[in-house]
């Protein structure tokens, strides 16, 4: 995290020309001086040779005191040239396809000058009527010296770094790597071999799925296969006494036709190391990680349109409740990276509020960050928070979310999961907000559990007040409240894939609650980047009628079928190896999650990955008065009448529904 002084706040000025020179200059390395000694002597060397190849002699006499006293000058304009075409600020280490259109352009143009100033001194008559200094041949000449002066020692450097950097790599302390995924992504892979972001690997081969890669080189790295090929590919190198170590799954890998499986589990058995290149769409550095069980689980993404999400977020003041779980955590990650100003961190636990502003702290990004220990049902307390700082967006992650739990103890989630809730939304209004967007579930629809049902009353209460809002404004801009569903995420906390990886490590048994259960799943950045983009869509004013947000989850995933795709893919065997135990399913849980209510018709947004619902919502002051009887139970710890009260609200609502 970096202050921002506010005086550099507004990057959209636009500077004069001389404050922008002078800062560039001012900018200049000694190696920038060395580039443009070399240029001008390029420039001065391919002028004086074309001179000296066209001419001898008298000829050559006869135009050399006039070149002489030209040169410096067609130099001094070859450097503004070089410097205008940012042949000057480029690393010739990087030298690739437009530095050489650069170089080209500069030729060109240096060229043009030249026929210029031969027909000034032909209609001017410097020496006698007809005189050519230089003619056509000259020029001609001229062009292909430059370019030849500017690429060569370019090139020359470019080459000896790509060859130091190979030998690095293939020195004892590099692994042998195979590289699976198209070529466009393993050229990534091997340009960040040779800029030294990936160190110790070198790849010595190429599998791809796609037929029109076979046979073909990437950056001199044979493609020598495809992905079905993997097993002979390795006991080819091997006979050349050439072992591949390791194995680098690019993000065309594990798409569902390049067999993801089939290449880690095969990888695997021969205990050779896998890593994975993360896609690069969202922004993140090129980096080689570990391969996830969870990479092998998901679906196609959805496309994300970034440029929209930055522009709803950038500059903005956030806060964030909850932040230190894992969907808040998230959050607060992906409103950084799209450039908020402020960000106000919520969390009713140290450990987690800490863990979050050091990961945040870490990146190093331009938002400011500030962290406070507050518990969403202190309502005096989340007020004064949120109108000192006064966000322009708030996202509420916070919330009580095991099913069994709140199953034992209803009063607990009521007081957060409604009240907690309320209090969040009623302060967002108070601070001015422009958006208040509610984490919630796919269990609040039809709800069988404690869970879905105080996240269903969450939600009727953020509708009734967005649908007073409204009505209130007649039609002008007024905050919106709004929430969005969404079931498993993967890796959360809670989350089953984390439990099955444990449960595997530990040897078994994998424990399964029934044989026909069903659930959702979609990765956390991904989640929380439709939840920014469902944001974005709220706040515009096509659809103001429209309150409830629902992730497109895709298909629904058969936990048995998981357990068992990740006993496999950990090299094992289910049923040998690790037994799978079924255990019958717990208190508020059902087989199969839905993603829209019977009476919730369903509303086309035209966003990518997510879908709306258009509930009915109670009346304001109806609502209020269901939480005056909720409090004065809760008070009693009254459960009868807190099961009434919800009941009333949501009738929906049947706790037998799982069985």
């Amino acid at each position: 995290m970096r202050y921002q002084p506010p005086y550099a706040a507004s990057q959209d000025v636009e500077w004069p020309i001389s404050f922008r020179l002078m800062t560039h200059f001012s900018q200049f390395t000694p190696r920038n001086v060395l580039i443009v000694v070399h240029d001008a002597i390029a420039t001065a060397f391919a002028l004086s040779a074309s001179f000296y190849l066209r001419f001898d002699g008298e000829l050559l006499d006869e135009r050399l005191p006039l070149l002489l006293r030209i040169l410096p000058w067609f130099v001094l304009f070859s450097i503004v040239v070089c410097y205008a075409c940012n042949l000057t600020t480029s690393k010739w280490r990087f030298t690739s396809l437009p530095d050489a259109l650069n170089i080209l352009r500069v030729s060109v143009l240096l060229t043009l000058t030249l026929v210029v100033l031969d027909y000034t001194f032909l209609f001017a008559g410097a020496r006698s009527p007809g005189f050519v200094l230089l003619g056509r041949v000259t020029i001609i000449l001229f062009f292909f010296l430059e370019v030849f002066a500017l690429s060569t020692l370019r090139l020359g450097y470019r080459y000896f770094r790509y060859s130091r950097t190979r030998h690095h790599a293939r020195s004892d302390h590099a692994a042998s790597a195979l590289l699976v995924g198209r070529t466009a992504d393993a050229e990534v892979v091997l340009r960040g071999i040779e800029n030294g972001a990936i160190k110790r690997l070198w790849p010595v081969g190429v599998l791809s799925p796609s037929e029109a890669d076979r046979g073909q080189k990437i950056r001199n790295i044979p493609v020598v296969g495809g992905v079905d090929d993997f097993d002979v590919v390795i006991r080819e190198f091997e006979s050349r006494r050439k072992p591949i170590k390791r194995v680098v799954m690019t993000p065309s890998a594990f798409a569902p036709e390049a067999h993801p499986e089939s290449v880690l589990m095969r990888a695997r058995r021969l205990g050779l190391v896998v890593s994975r290149l993360p896609s690069l769409e969202s922004g993140d550095t090129p980096r080689l990680t570990n391969v996830a069980v969870e990479d092998l689980l998901l679906r196609p993404m959805e496309a994300i349109d970034y440029a929209r999400l930055e522009a709803l977020v950038k500059g903005k003041s956030i806060i964030v409740t909850g932040g230190g779980g894992s969907i808040g955590a998230e959050i607060c990650e992906r409103v950084a990276t799209f450039g908020a100003s402020r960000l106000l961190i919520i969390e009713n636990s140290e450990p987690a509020l800490y863990a979050i502003t050091e990961a945040l702290a870490a990146r190093e990004t331009d938002v400011i960050v500030e962290g406070r220990i507050a518990d969403i049902r202190d309502r005096e307390r989340i007020i004064r928070l949120t109108c000192e700082f006064r966000p322009d967006i708030v996202f509420h992650a916070a919330a009580l979310k095991h099913v069994p739990i709140l199953e034992r103890d209803w009063s607990e989630g009521v007081k957060t999961n409604i009240f907690g809730s309320v209090n969040v939304a009623d302060a967002a209004l108070a601070a001015g907000a422009i958006a208040m967007v509610m984490i919630s579930t796919d269990k609040a629809i039809e709800p069988v559990s404690m869970l879905g049902l105080t996240k269903r009353f969450a939600e009727m209460y953020c509708q009734s007040l967005d649908h007073e809002l409204m009505v209130k404004s007649a039609g002008k801009s007024h905050m919106r409240l709004i929430s969005v569903r969404f079931g498993n995420v993967l890796a959360s906390n809670g989350s089953v894939v984390p439990k099955f990886k444990a449960q595997i490590e530990a040897g078994g048994p994998v424990t399964v609650t029934h044989p026909d259960m069903v659930r959702y799943f979609m990765t956390i950045r991904e989640a929380c980047d439709l939840v920014v983009m469902a944001a974005t869509h709220a706040i515009t004013p096509a659809r103001p009628d429209v309150s409830v947000y629902v992730l497109n989850m895709g298909q629904p995933v058969k936990i048995v079928d998981l357990a068992e795709r990740m006993i496999r893919l950990s090299g094992l065997q289910p049923g040998v190896d690790v037994e799978i135990v079924f255990s019958g399913i717990r208190p508020g849980e059902r087989l199969n999650e839905i993603l829209f209510a019977n009476q919730e018709p369903t509303i086309e947004i035209g966003v990518a990955g997510i879908m709306a619902a258009k509930p009915k919502q109670s009346p304001l002051l109806t609502m209020r008065k269901w939480l005056a009887a909720l409090e004065e139970a809760i008070a009693k710890d009254d459960r009868v009448t807190i099961r009434a009260v919800l009941k009333d609200a949501v009738p929906e609502f049947s706790s037998d529904a799982a069985y």
